[in-house]
């Protein structure tokens, strides 16, 4: 979400990275955890983005993996970044209120506004190896970005192949040469990084270690402490804490 007042005063984040809002001046939707906000006499305008749509965008424009973008909603565009969202959101306006554009031109004025917003906010996203840059590289690529897309799906490694167009052998293979593990445990791996992202960005309050583990597929709270562990040098608790 981006959203900017007219009129009025707001605060994002209150209690935490308290953020107070400029008239005209866009700003970030704290994102990856709760918040609360505060508003007075206020006129509001918002841009909403679906995070998957967003997520395919930064992938494709940035050479980052699919995945959760984390962007920093305290942080100020410059002069040139605000001329350019304003142009763009006057483009938009333009194109799609009380008009009926054709699903390309629809597409395309989307996919505008994604790229201006990646332009202008200050985000992290997960980068791409090197290694999977390499034309070569093609179909274990495709299978580690599937894997980054459906993380949260009950995926197997049969899943994995056949979406890279690979036999369950050959992906063995190529994962095994290319990045030193199976599929299995790299699909692992990027679970628990979005496991440790949650209890990053959630307070005790608002999650709980078992939540967080159910919810990226640890079924036994014993090894997921102990695969966190190895991973992060802490316990998921001393995560959530912190």
């Amino acid at each position: 979400m981006v959203s900017w007042i007219t009129a009025g005063a707001g605060i994002y984040d209150v209690g935490a990275d308290e953020t107070p809002l400029a008239i005209g001046r866009p700003a970030m939707f704290p994102t990856g955890k709760r918040f609360a906000f505060d508003f007075t006499d206020y006129r509001q305008n918002l841009v909403h983005f679906g995070a998957g749509f967003l997520e395919r965008v930064a992938a494709e424009s940035e050479g980052a993996l699919p995945g959760p973008i984390h962007f920093d909603h305290t942080a100020v565009p410059d002069a040139d970044a605000l001329r350019r969202w304003k142009s763009t959101i006057t483009t938009v306006a333009k194109t799609v209120i009380g008009q009926e554009p054709s699903p390309l031109v629809l597409a395309d004025i989307k996919r505008l506004a994604a790229e201006t917003l990646l332009r202008t906010f200050p985000h992290r996203t997960a980068p791409l190896p090197p290694l999977l840059t390499n034309p070569r590289n093609s179909r274990i690529r495709a299978a580690v970005e599937f894997i980054h897309v459906s993380a949260h799906l009950p995926i197997t490694s049969t899943d994995i192949a056949r979406a890279a167009d690979l036999s369950l052998r050959g992906l063995q293979s190529a994962f095994a040469t290319q990045l030193g593990m199976t599929p299995t445990a790299y699909l692992r791996d990027v679970r628990l990084d979005r496991a440790h992202a949650d209890l990053v960005h959630l307070g005790p309050a608002e999650a709980s270690v078992a939540a967080v583990a159910e919810r990226w597929g640890f079924a036994h709270s014993g090894r997921f402490s102990a695969a966190y562990g190895q991973r992060f040098g802490e316990l998921p608790s001393e995560t959530l804490r912190s």
